[in-house]
């Protein structure tokens, strides 16, 4: 893959000086398009909120049309149902094998099957329940922050020396771990290993995949699916009152004819519930911590209960959600998106991120405001996908976010963050803070 250096947001069409749809998109792929996708977004909205690219790709940034494109069960996922891959790579690879088998990748009716199997622990009315266990492990993380302070430089303690200590390694990857693992029954002496795992499985979910990236996406699959394998033998000798036992009996269901689950189609789930249970909310926790510093009157309101927990951690999801584009292709001849034509072969790359920001749904799109009404952010997809573990990412932010900052007042940032490369997943690599 090659990076390209001009400026993104101003590359033209020689021809007519006006930034193609083509240029946009090339723009978005670049490490200053990752960094800063918004600048392109807002010129692709100027030509239209659905702009088709000439070669069967379609940018929607307009909210309506987002919305319609997410929820229509007309349009399906960009992977077939018989699990081949049309991304790069194609099925030789283990990793996007696990992707096109998992719920990410799959319409109904296999997908409602998949899901009807694991809603019932993400759903609203369980959610709650895990309030305390959420609220321990934030403590717990806190208290290791504080100590964590005193011992900067340490090798492997997520500190970078002087009294800096990295948010994404020491609390906002290790929270969502721990809540998604104990879901699982995941045993946590296990835990430590999984985050560098899930961050090279992410690659398979990017538009571009550099051959390096897709072989250590294959090689992070094969010891994911390798220790799941072995946990669903443990849980199956001694089942517990988790997730993975609950798939596991589901799949030797399958082998006895109920077809309810395959094993490679549990792996699947096994992978992809750790991965997306992990991902998201990490650069939720990351996001909205970089956004406090930028807008100390809302962190200052969520420290004495006078800003809207719920309403910050919205506007959050609308102005920098973790999720930045959906997938969408027609299932049949004759739709359309937003009035633009979608032959069967059109990819549709719905821009969540840019939809969170149009003009024609909110008011001062671009500024952030915990007490802003209206619709909601579309940062967790829609339709049959709308995301499983959406409840539980909005209870962790809401119980995180006011423990940190009451626990640090004086919290603040400590150097320059370092994003993450790639369009689809939004979030920091390192997010420096120092405790004050």
């Amino acid at each position: 893959m090659t990076h390209r250096t001009t400026d993104p947001a101003t590359d033209t069409d020689t021809g007519t000086g006006t930034a193609t749809a083509t240029a946009i998109l090339e723009g978005l792929l670049t490490e200053e398009g990752s960094a800063d996708p918004f600048p392109l977004f807002e010129r692709a909205r100027a030509l239209g909120p659905v702009l088709p690219t000439g070669d069967g790709v379609l940018l929607v940034t307009g909210y309506e049309e987002a919305e319609r494109l997410t929820r229509d069960r007309a349009f399906g996922i960009r992977r077939t149902e018989a699990g081949e891959a049309t991304g790069p790579g194609g099925t030789e690879h283990l990793a996007q094998r696990i992707i096109s088998a998992s719920l990410l990748e799959t319409d109904p009716p296999r997908h409602t099957r998949l899901r009807s199997l694991v809603s019932s622990f993400f759903a609203a009315r369980r959610i709650p329940a895990l309030e305390p266990l959420i609220a321990a492990a934030v403590e717990d993380l806190l208290d290791e922050m504080a100590g964590q302070a005193g011992h900067a430089g340490t090798p492997g303690s997520g500190t970078l020396g002087s009294g800096t200590l990295d948010f994404m390694e020491v609390f906002a990857s290790r929270l969502p771990m721990s809540v998604i693992c104990e879901l699982m029954g995941v045993p946590k002496e296990d835990r430590h290993r999984f985050r560098a795992l899930s961050s090279a499985l992410t690659v398979t979910l990017e538009i571009a995949q550099p051959p390096e990236a897709v072989l250590a996406a294959d090689a992070a699959a094969a010891e994911l699916v390798d220790y799941f394998s072995d946990l669903t033998a443990r849980r199956r000798a001694d089942p517990q009152d988790d997730l993975v036992s609950a798939l596991a009996t589901a799949a030797e269901g399958a082998a006895g004819g109920d077809a309810r689950l395959s094993e490679d189609e549990m792996l699947s789930m096994f992978v992809l519930l750790l991965v997306s249970g992990f991902e998201t909310t990490a650069s939720l926790l990351g996001n909205a911590l970089a956004l406090s510093f930028q807008h100390p009157l809302a962190a200052a309101g969520l420290r004495d209960g006078t800003t809207p927990l719920l309403g910050f951690v919205d506007e959050v999801l609308r102005l920098d959600a973790p999720i930045q584009y959906a997938a969408r292709v027609p299932l049949t001849e004759g739709l359309d998106a937003g009035g633009v034509p979608a032959p069967l072969g059109t990819v549709a790359l719905v821009l969540l991120g840019a939809a969170n920001r149009d003009p024609r749904q909110f008011d001062r799109p671009a500024e952030f405001d915990s007490l802003r009404t209206g619709p909601q952010p579309l940062a967790f997809g829609g339709g049959a996908h709308f995301c499983l573990g959406a409840p539980l990412a909005r209870l962790e932010a809401s119980i995180a976010l006011p423990a940190l900052l009451r626990r640090f007042p004086r919290l603040r940032p400590a150097g320059e963050p370092v994003r993450r490369y790639g369009l689809m997943l939004r979030g920091y690599e390192e997010l420096p803070v120092t405790l004050g």
